[in-house]
């Protein structure tokens, strides 16, 4: 027993030294409990490795965490995640560690026992672990997608630069810096108030999203969740986002700048969208057209996402959440 007792102090990982081990390993030196099974599941517990970066691959690393390995670091101090984190179950982790998990939980769709061999954890602490970062990111850094006027950097100039590189791609528009549009993602079919989440036109049970994307790539305004069966002028109007416009694009001197969409999303004085109908002129359709091949720049943001974290994309994955997410939704005050 003092050989097995010693091999757990050298083996110990981050969790800490499980008492649960000591405690059976004592019973079974006292009761002589003789279990061949038992034994080398016992022994694959207390030799589990301590995950390292590092023994990783760089392709495997690409492959699973869809980061380069020098990135996953600076990602992980960019999202501020403490050096150890500690679930509200008692599971530690190194904070790179949980980054990790949580990117590996995302980058495919998994079951959480088929990362137990990867990371020599239990499905309880991986999802302990994954809500541990997952919340954290949510928390310290839901305001840049859900107001824009928490984004410093997209002052004036950033937005004139905007405006320019749209009118060097055969824009007909001067002053337009972004692009808007809503997106859906697929779930399971709710079990109650199904017709809230049953979008006609996609015919699925779907939430919504609304997604504002610059000529660069970068998102900056995610609002959502929103009903499956709610229209896209709707979530525009429910959001308040126009009052962010109004105090991030509107200039003292006039010089407003501008968003475009689709029809969906009408005319304002700081949104644009294409013609209606097919009575239009050659120069309106011109103008639909230049417009349209740029806008498809927030469909790419979107596919990207989704490519990257095809997690994010199923939805036998998306029962429990969602059955958590309409009171949410119905909290929302804008």
């Amino acid at each position: 027993m003092e050989n097995i007792l010693q091999n757990v102090i050298q083996h110990r990982n981050p969790d800490g030294i499980d008492h649960n081990v000591i405690r059976g390993i004592i019973l079974h030196d006292i009761f002589d409990i003789d279990n061949p099974q038992e034994e080398n599941a016992r022994d694959n517990i207390l030799l589990r490795p301590v995950f390292n970066l590092e023994n990783i691959d760089d392709r495997d690393v690409k492959l699973n965490f869809r980061f380069d390995r020098d990135d996953i670091p600076r990602l992980c101090q960019a999202l501020r995640i403490p050096e150890l984190i500690t679930t509200q179950s008692g599971y530690q982790a190194t904070g790179i560690e949980g980054l990790c998990i949580l990117l590996r939980r995302l980058a495919y769709p998994n079951r959480l026992c088929d990362l137990e061999q990867v990371f020599q954890r239990s499905s309880s602490a991986l999802s302990d672990i994954i809500n541990f970062v997952n919340t954290h990111i949510y928390d310290e850094f839901r305001h840049l997608l859900e107001d824009l006027n928490s984004l410093h950097w997209l002052n004036h100039n950033r937005l004139q630069q905007y405006a320019e590189v749209i009118v060097a791609k055969g824009a007909r528009v001067p002053n337009c810096w972004g692009f808007i549009d809503g997106t859906i993602r697929p779930i399971c079919r709710p079990s109650v108030e199904q017709e809230d989440y049953y979008s006609g036109h996609k015919r699925v049970h779907c939430v919504k999203y609304q997604s504002v994307v610059t000529p660069d790539g970068i998102t900056v305004s995610e609002l959502g969740a929103f009903e499956g069966r709610k229209h896209d002028a709707g979530m525009f109007r429910e959001s308040g986002f126009y009052q962010q416009l109004e105090a991030k694009a509107r200039l003292p001197n006039g010089n407003n700048f501008v968003i475009y969409g689709d029809q969906a999303y009408g005319i304002r004085e700081l949104l644009l969208c294409p013609f209606p109908g097919h009575g239009i002129n050659e120069d309106q359709q011109n103008f639909n057209t230049s417009m349209s091949t740029l806008r498809v720049a927030v469909e790419w943001s979107f596919s990207k996402l989704v490519a990257e974290f095809a997690f994010l994309d199923f939805k036998k994955n998306k029962n429990f959440y969602y059955r958590m997410l309409k009171p949410c939704i119905r909290r929302r005050q804008y």
